[in-house]
């Protein structure tokens, strides 16, 4: 009998299409693409707008906000809630071509069944802060700022039952050994060779079994290595594009470990359940799922180590980012790269060839935490549950502090290690929901702040400065550069308009915390750090974080009109059109 997820019923449909369709119009009016009209002169509260498409017109309430943020009432939208209906009259207005519009529908549906699921077994507030790390991304709803943020193309139903973290289910990783000839071992010092990976991340009798797999086919262990991957990978990808390592025993299959492992909201992502203090796993997954194919870059894979070396050592070396700040920084401390044969030689191929099998291993969270702490993501501030509580405001209330407080100290946890490794090393981060951590106390006040996903995500001043002179030839390579006036775009746009600009109207409408002065906590936690170090006033002109204004970086756009879904040898960056007020900036 055909299996009927029992969550996918009318009402549920409903509920999540409407939510989404008002997450469409909200953004698609932030990027600029629609531009819908007041009826009602705005004020500071909401205004009712007019949007004509192609032969129909779309009334709805909105709240505009700070970085030109639109908050769009789901229960306002007329004629219909249903975003296919939207779409459907909108092509022509929208200007989409009928494959993009095609390919959109499809990563829709897709994002619509996951958010069904979600509103299914949706907990209220009060109950998800009472979970752990792990068990609480289970229950997130994805990127805020992407609409179809849970698109995932190449994954069947099946598989969206069983590999999305909103499935919630712990498994077991099968493993493969690889030539030598095709892999390469890369290791932090303390994880200098592969052999001390593996004595802690594999039980002996695990590592005999490996080891006994090679010996009964006539093969030396001493020359390959090993590497969990994911199922889906192995099945969809691995095997019919190595096919041929296969037949030669380049690659040869392992069992699993049997350590379970949680997938975390980036998909490729794997805790470990079974042993929370064995490194956290990052696998390729060649699905198209938020802008880009989830895959490993060979050369960032091979860097990994040696990007959190250096990044560990800024922070090793500086008493205020090591004992004041006492940032997180979770390395990826080694990785196994495999190369294919044939695609790596071949550069003007699609870039998802070319980031198809390898592992990088990431310290655990827990490790890192003192007695009494816990650690949620910063997305998870923006959470809200099926009666509409903040998780923010579920936590101010834990707190016993007042709002304003309370997100003072949320303030000044997360800005102080960002803004020391902009001014002093020109190195930033990019902060968005999921990269950047919050520690809390046993009191649920942010203490502060844990960054991961380094090699992707870290971007250094294209300008010379003396403490990047000691950049090792090989993470200079690979980090990308950027002009000193676009780096404090990264936490305008990972951070501010990523997650704060969602995160304001909450407090506003939950904390009775008013935008104005939500936007100044921020300014003044800035400027209490320029403050503390006037000798890098050059740097805070350099690094300017409070100019008049920023460019407005778009994700949807990309999707609709730059890149598609069409294959590329690069991987795509997000797209600029325009400019929109800085609420910093104080004239």
């Amino acid at each position: 009998m055909l299996h009927h997820p029992p969550e996918l019923t009318a009402e549920t449909w409903s509920h999540v299409s409407r939510r989404l369709l008002a997450k469409l119009l909200a953004e698609l009016a932030y990027e600029e693409v629609i531009a819908p009209r007041p009826e009602t002169p705005p004020a500071d509260g909401p205004a009712d707008y007019r949007l004509v498409l192609d032969d129909c017109a779309y009334r709805f309430r909105a709240r505009r906000g700070a970085y030109g943020h639109w908050s769009v009432e789901p229960a306002s939208i007329t004629p219909t809630g249903d975003p296919f209906h939207f779409l459907r009259h909108a092509r022509h207005t929208l200007g989409l071509t009928g494959q993009t519009l095609g390919h959109l529908v499809r990563e829709l549906n897709a994002t619509l069944a996951a958010d069904s699921r979600l509103a299914a077994h949706a907990l209220p507030v009060a109950e998800l802060a009472g979970l752990d790390y792990a068990a609480l991304e289970g229950h997130q709803t994805g990127h805020p700022w992407l609409v179809v943020n849970k698109g995932r193309l190449g994954f069947s139903a099946v598989d969206a039952d069983r590999w999305t973290p909103e499935a919630r289910r712990p498994g077991p990783l099968p493993w493969l050994a690889v030539r030598t000839t095709l892999a390469a071992y890369r290791g932090v010092p303390a994880l200098a060779t592969a052999e001390r990976l593996y004595a802690g991340e594999l039980d002996p009798a695990v590592r005999h079994t490996f080891d006994a797999t090679l010996r009964d086919r006539g093969l030396d262990p001493a020359g390959y290595l090993y590497l969990p991957v994911h199922p889906w990978q192995w099945d969809e990808t691995v095997l019919p594009l190595f096919a041929g390592q296969i037949a030669t025993a380049d690659v040869v299959p392992l069992p699993s470990d049997g350590d379970l492992r949680l997938p975390q909201q980036s998909v490729r992502t794997f805790l470990n359940v079974s042993h929370p203090d064995r490194h956290t796993v990052k696998l390729p997954l060649s699905i198209l799922n938020t802008l880009v194919w989830r895959g490993l870059p060979t050369e960032r894979t091979l860097a990994a180590p040696a990007v959190t070396g250096w990044v560990h050592a800024l922070r090793d070396a500086d008493p205020f980012l090591r004992d004041e700040c006492r940032v997180i920084l979770l390395g990826e401390v080694a990785s196994v790269t495999v190369h294919h044969p044939f695609y790596d030689r071949v550069p003007e191929v699609p870039y998802q060839y070319k980031e198809l099998l390898g592992a990088i291993w990431r310290e655990p969270l827990d490790r890192h935490l003192r007695p009494g702490e816990r650690a949620r993501t910063l997305a998870a501030l923006i959470h809200t549950d099926p009666e509409g509580r903040s998780f923010t405001a579920e936590l101010v209330r834990r707190s016993g502090l007042d709002p304003a407080t309370w997100l003072r100290r949320l303030f000044a946890a997360l800005l102080p290690p960002l803004l020391r490794f902009l001014y002093r090393y020109g190195t930033v981060f990019s902060p968005h929901g999921e990269n950047a951590v919050v520690v809390f106390d046993a009191d649920d006040v942010p203490v502060r702040l844990a960054i991961k996903d380094f090699v992707d995500d870290v971007n250094v001043s294209d300008e010379p400065l003396p403490e990047l002179d000691a950049m090792p030839d090989e993470v200079r390579r690979v980090l990308l550069t950027e002009p000193p006036d676009f780096l404090p775009q990264f936490i305008h746009s990972g951070l501010f308009i990523g997650v704060f600009r969602y995160l304001a109207p909450l407090c506003a409408e939950q904390l009775g915390v008013p935008e104005s002065c939500f936007w100044g906590l921020v300014r003044e936690e800035i400027l209490r750090h320029q403050a503390r170090f006037p000798e890098l006033k050059d740097r805070f002109a350099l690094f300017d974080l409070l100019v008049p204004r920023i460019d407005r970086l778009c994700l949807n756009r990309n999707r609709l009109y730059r890149d598609g879904y069409r294959d590329r040898p690069q991987r795509p960056h997000a797209a600029v059109h325009g400019t929109v007020a800085n609420p910093l900036h104080v004239s």
